[in-house]
This record gives structure tokens, C-alpha cells and sequence, in this order.
């Protein structure tokens, strides 16, 4: 099938057009720069300019194809509640032109604030503090869109990440110290870039309307565990800062460092015959490039 795919020359969704193009499907990426352009050139693509504000151009994409991955999202998290609502209307565009078609939507959420002290399945329903991706995308399953949902773990890990996990490694350069929070066992769920791919492929060839599916390979590490591992590797120590001090260590990931997400992907893997395959986050730093440089 011919599948539009935002956010596609990104760190997950260039690996998800690689797992489509591999699997035999054309893939339609959209692209906010020239450099993004001449990635998706390069990755076998076709290439639509355009970005998650230009509503049109989501349209004529998600009109374009047999099926949508919606991988794109600002990340800025200073901005988080002006992310939220550009990334409802961005899926209320491209659900309007699938409306009626049973084309599969899939779209990216995330499990914060789900089900601290347990496991969150796939059968747990979103709380107001979860992308509004989720409740943007099932809500378009009684207008005829096979729409679902792939929440992914908080660290998408492999060679080139640029997110949290890169993030505690460089304020540990800069402070000195590895840190967490209080105890720090709260938990957090990890899943490799490969894994997570091949995921977003089954859903969009298998999953059903109004499906929670979850992309998780390490169900929940512990915060203290990652701050101690990546201490042990910039020989800094591992410390515990209360919730006084969150802000002026963790900065803006301070709203994120002490949540306790670990989540089951068991009903997933049964659903789906998925199986995470990749390294574990923990042994994925232990091949040490993510301290190289």
C-alpha cells in the first residue's frame, strides 16, 4: 500500500520508512526542509512539503494514500499545551479526508500518567496529562477511520537518539552528577528504534479500529538504575535530588523525571505477533555510544 508518513526523516519515523520500504510499501513522507526533502529522496520516498500547522498539505498527503503513520510532533516542551493543540488539529485534518474509507490511522502517544505503581496495559484509558493524540485519533473511529493508537515507551533508544536518555547524559557532563529523584525507583518503560518500527508497520497492516497498542521492550527501568549506568560510564556520581530541587537540576524535564510509567506490552505482542528483538536500553548503553564524543 502507498502509506503517508509525517515526521518521517525523524529518529523513529526514518526507521519506520525503512520497515515499510523493506516490507514492500511506497511511503509518502512529509518534509519541512530541504534536508528532510533530500533524507526521504535518499530513503526510497516520495516527498511532500509541508509541516503539522499546514493543514492542507496533511490533507492532500492523507488523501494521497492507502494508509497514515503519524509519527510528527513538537517537542518542544516549554510549549507543551500550543504542541497539544496543533497535533489535534492535525489529526482532525487528515481524519476528515479519511472519513468513511476504513483507511488504518495510526498515531503515536505516550504513557504518562497512566497507571503509576503498576503496569499499564493496553486496556487502561487515557488521563487529561497524555498526549491529546489518543483522544484526538479514537474519536475519529465512528466517522469510519481505522483509527488506533501506538503509545510508545518514554526512551525510543538506539545509535543517533536525541531525546531524554541524551539529554540526563548531558546535564550529568555539565553538573557533575547523575541524578534522580527521591528514591528513584520510579520506572520507566524503553524500547529500541527497530522494534518500535516494525510495530508501527503491523499495526497499520493489522491493527483494528480504536486499538491501544503498546510499544514497549523494557516494561519499566528504574530511574536510579539509568542514572547509576550512566554515572558509571562519565565516572560522575549518582545522586538524589528532592522535588525542590527538580527544576534547577532537570530543567524542563523535571515534570518527567519522577513519573513512574512502566507499562505491559503483552496484549500487543499477542495481538500483533510482535516481538521486541533489539537490545534492552540498558545493554544498548552499554555499547557505549551514546558517550561517545
Amino acid at each position: 500500500m502507498k502509506v503517508f508518513v509525517t515526521g518521517a526523516s525523524g529518529f523513529v519515523g526514518s526507521a519506520v520508512v525503512q520497515e515499510l520500504r523493506q516490507a514492500g510499501h511506497q511511503v509518502l513522507g512529509l518534509a519541512r526542509s530541504e534536508a528532510s526533502a533530500q533524507a526521504l529522496v535518499a530513503a526510497g520516498a516520495e516527498v511532500l512539503q509541508g509541516d503539522l500547522t499546514d493543514l492542507e498539505s496533511l490533507k492532500r498527503g492523507a488523501a494521497a494514500a492507502d494508509g497514515v503513520i503519524h509519527l510528527a510532533y513538537n517537542h518542544d516542551f516549554s510549549q507543551y499545551e500550543a504542541a497539544a493543540t496543533t497535533e489535534t488539529s492535525a489529526i482532525e485534518a487528515m481524519g476528515s479526508v479519511l472519513a468513511g474509507s476504513d483507511r488504518p490511522l495510526v498515531v503515536t502517544s505516550g504513557f504518562a500518567g497512566f497507571a503509576p505503581g503498576r503496569l499499564a496495559t493496553e486496556e487502561d484509558t487515557p488521563t487529561a496529562t497524555v498526549r491529546t493524540s489518543e483522544q484526538a485519533a479514537l474519536a475519529l473511529v465512528p466517522q469510519g477511520v481505522r483509527a488506533m493508537v501506538v503509545r510508545l515507551a518514554a526512551s525510543v533508544h538506539d545509535a543517533g537518539d536525541h531525546g531524554f536518555v541524551p539529554y540526563l547524559i548531558g546535564l550529568a557532563r555539565q553538573k557533575g552528577e547523575a541524578a534522580y529523584l527521591g528514591d528513584g525507583q520510579n520506572r520507566w518503560p524503553a524500547v529500541h528504534r527497530l522494534d518500535a518500527a516494525r510495530l508501527f508497520r503491523l499495526a497499520l497492516e493489522q491493527g483494528v479500529a480504536g486499538a491501544r497498542y503498546h510499544g514497549v521492550g523494557d516494561e519499566g527501568i528504574a530511574f536510579r538504575d539509568l542514572a547509576a549506568t550512566i554515572g558509571q560510564h562519565l565516572g560522575v556520581p549518582v545522586v538524589s535530588k528532592s522535588a525542590a530541587e527538580a527544576a534547577e537540576h532537570f530543567g524542563w524535564m523535571a515534570r518527567f523525571a519522577g513519573l513512574d510509567m512502566a507499562a505491559s506490552g503483552a496484549l500487543t505482542q499477542q495481538r500483533l505477533g510482535w516481538q521486541p528483538a533489539h537490545p534492552s536500553l540498558l545493554a544498548d548503553l552499554a555499547l557505549g555510544h551514546y558517550f561517545a564524543g
